[in-house]
């Protein structure tokens, strides 16, 4: 049976697009913003910029305390967050409906006027907590960094996926409240913005909620960058070698795919799931289960927008074992992957591996909403969470070789393994 959650979408005046999905099982809302704004569209020396303003949407608004909207809404029985992506800054809060119109008042003050509240104290307040992020969650723990390199590595310099999200300590010491603020000007206006609302709501009344609160934000000149092209398989390996105090070796082995809303892109995840994503995966059982030279295998695709999506195997090097040999091992299952193909079991298990997952996110009221956003603001196309099951069951294992051998090739591969210092020595 095909998915049929409700999807109604409006347009505001101002160029807001607002979606409602009502759900009546529980008397709670999900309030749900995308703006396309994400670390891909930041400029060399301005790294970190999107990130910041996560935090900086949380310090006050025209109206709006510094912090009180966690308090507010904290005091009503919600929960909210935020998040910031390559291709998206989300803002996410589920309330009982009782409190949707704070909700919607507090992120329509911040959405339309946070900078009266963005001065110098407040920016050097807020870089100093990402910096800190930075400090706890990258630079001081084992493999911290790994992303970073891994982007770095795969993708060439001055590409928007080239950098990480965190961005870099010099150029969040640079930042100026003036640049905040173009950066605000430029990115935030309601024609970047898409808001879902799941929950015990109708569609006329979501609408009629949204455009009170939202609909006198002013629309403000501004377009959105073209895409870039799509990026090709690597035409060599490439590796980074990184020595440095960590647990065990870890090897990691990065493709470039297609990009997120190619079909193929579809069939790359799977052909990743079949390779190292089950626990039946031909890795898992040759390099952890027969070989034992891995404590794990993990393998899935990133899917992004901007001319390019990740693919990425990371393997946990046992004790006593060499990272060139788990190396070689891991090319022999690829290239036997690339010739055979996966096998029915592979396939069959990637298939139910892929739905289940699909129907697990989809069956939580706050994890759907981000789903609607995500497909309603990067590809405009909100049931896509209704139909992406039936694209799934549309590939078939013909689909899912040919393109694996377009662009999971072993000469494809940009390998980064993070070493311990005896055994980069023995090596």
């Amino acid at each position: 049976m095909p998915l049929d959650y409700p999807i109604h979408e409006r347009t505001l005046a101002n160029g807001l697009r607002i979606v409602v999905s009502p759900d009546h099982s529980v008397p709670t809302v999900t309030v749900n913003l995308w703006v396309g704004v994400g670390s891909r569209h930041e400029v060399a020396g301005r790294t970190g910029f999107a990130h910041l303003f996560e935090h900086l949407m949380f310090q006050g608004s025209r109206q709006v305390a510094s912090g009180e909207h966690f308090s507010a809404l904290m005091a009503q029985g919600g929960r909210l967050n935020a998040t910031t992506w390559f291709d998206r800054t989300n803002y996410f809060e589920t309330i009982p409906v009782g409190a949707l119109d704070l909700a919607l008042w507090l992120e329509a003050d911040r959405h339309g006027y946070l900078l009266d509240a963005v001065n110098q104290a407040n920016l050097d307040n807020q870089r100093d907590v990402v910096k800190e992020e930075k400090r706890q969650r990258y630079d001081n723990v084992p493999y911290g960094n790994v992303m970073r390199d891994i982007y770095a590595t795969l993708f060439p310099e001055g590409h928007p996926y080239h950098h990480p999200t965190i961005g870099s300590m010099a150029d969040l010491d640079a930042a100026s409240v003036a640049d905040v603020h173009a950066f605000f000007e430029a990115h935030y206006r309601p024609d970047n913005t898409l808001i879902t609302l799941v929950g015990d709501i109708t569609p006329e009344d979501g609408f009629a909620k949204v455009e009170r609160y939202f609909g006198a934000l002013p629309a403000r000149p501004g377009a959105a960058r073209p895409v870039l092209g799509q990026l090709p398989p690597l035409a060599e390996p490439v590796r980074l070698d990184v020595v440095g105090e960590v647990p065990n070796d870890r090897l990691h082995f990065a493709f470039r795919l297609p990009v997120e809303n190619d079909q193929d892109f579809l069939a790359a995840d799977l052909a990743l799931e079949a390779l190292g994503g089950l626990a039946i995966s031909r890795l898992v059982r040759r390099l952890v289960r027969e070989d034992q030279v891995a404590n794990s295998v993990q393998a899935h695709a990133m899917g992004f927008v901007d001319g390019v999506s990740l693919g990425l195997i990371a393997i946990d090097v046992a004790e006593g074992a060499r990272a060139t040999e788990v190396e070689e091992a891991l090319l022999e299952e690829l290239r036997r992957f690339l010739q055979d193909g996966p096998s029915p079991a592979e396939m069959e298990a990637a298939l139910a591996q892929s739905e289940r997952s699909w129907l697990t996110a989809l069956a939580a009221q706050d994890e759907r909403a981000d789903l609607i956003s995500h497909y309603g603001l990067l590809h405009n196309d909100p049931g896509f969470v209704n139909t992406l099951l039936d694209r799934l069951a549309a590939v078939s294992a013909a689909d899912v070789t040919r393109v694996a051998r377009q662009w999971l090739a072993p000469s494809a591969r940009a390998v980064v393994s993070y070493l311990t210092p005896e055994k980069a020595q023995a090596a």
